[in-house]
């Protein structure tokens, strides 16, 4: 009876990390680039139910369970396996701002930071006093020769990443598309985004303020070449991946599974009061 509490108190604690998940997606939403994470669970081990002795008479022997007949199996709950990240890709939105950099395709926009070099898919960027392309938070975007350095109202991105400033471009990426050869030939190279991928994503470890960081599991970030790389697009953000209908649905699911582990802890426990109560009448 004590193992039915344990194992929906562990359904409760289940539903409970399944819930911070939900939240934690909600909240982030409207958060560009931001990836949804799912709580993946798994089942303790089962225990065999054997049956000891048969029709009363016979009793197996000490040491000889493995022979004894196998009457069923039970389960003994549920635990936290893991936070997986969901690495969908994103709606594009159109913003018309030069500086706004979507990726379409896998890959990740390298940012300096005091703690060394960052991954992010959020291109919401801005122009610091240095010239430097710089996140919201301040961290210079790298490029494949260092940080990449920009004039305002005079640079345009291409699909494949490369920077391009000065000639007679306008900065307005909906003239992008419509550049003529001769346009592109008047406009002087900067350097090409840093855009990294890893050998396995789904090791990659969030840290906040949409920067990604490597582990050990994950390995180091690599350079994605030519054929490989997402296509850039300046002038779109890539919204996050997260669904707020479905995370909604999935909130009153858990709210109605956690209440239904209680209730089975409740019932547990008015049949180990009344048990207890009867047995001391005896």
């Amino acid at each position: 009876m004590l193992r039915g509490i344990y194992t929906g108190a562990s359904g409760m604690v289940a539903q409970m990390h399944r819930m911070d998940a939900i939240a934690n997606n909600l909240a982030n939403v409207n958060v560009h680039g931001y990836k949804k994470d799912l709580s993946v669970h798994k089942a303790f081990p089962e225990l065999m139910i054997r049956r000891l002795k048969d029709d009363g008479v016979y009793t197996f022997p000490p040491g000889s369970m493995d022979t004894a007949p196998v009457v069923g199996k039970i389960g003994t709950g549920v635990e936290l396996n893991e936070l997986y990240t969901v690495f969908t890709q994103g709606a594009l939105q159109e913003t018309n701002n030069s500086f706004d950099l979507a990726m379409e395709g896998k890959g990740y926009f390298a940012v300096n930071t005091p703690d060394g070099e960052r991954y992010t898919r959020n291109g919401a960027f801005t122009l610091g006093k240095e010239g430097l392309l710089l996140t919201k938070e301040g961290f210079p975007v790298m490029g494949e020769n260092g940080p990449v350095m920009i004039k305002k109202n005079n640079f345009v991105i291409d699909q494949e990443g490369r920077v391009f400033q000065n000639g007679t471009f306008s900065g307005d990426p909906e003239r992008l598309v419509s550049l003529e050869e001769n346009e592109w030939e008047n406009l002087e190279f900067v350097d090409k985004l840093k855009l990294v991928d890893f050998e396995n994503t789904r090791y990659l470890r969030k840290q906040g303020s949409s920067l990604w960081n490597s582990t050990y599991e994950s390995g180091d970030a690599y350079i994605l070449g030519r054929e490989q790389a997402p296509k850039v697009h300046q002038g779109f953000l890539e919204a996050s991946n997260v669904n707020p209908v479905t995370e909604m649905v999935e909130m009153i699911e858990v709210n109605r599974i956690y209440e239904a582990n209680q209730r089975m802890i409740q019932t547990h426990d008015t049949l180990a009061g009344k048990l207890i109560n009867e047995a001391i009448k005896v």
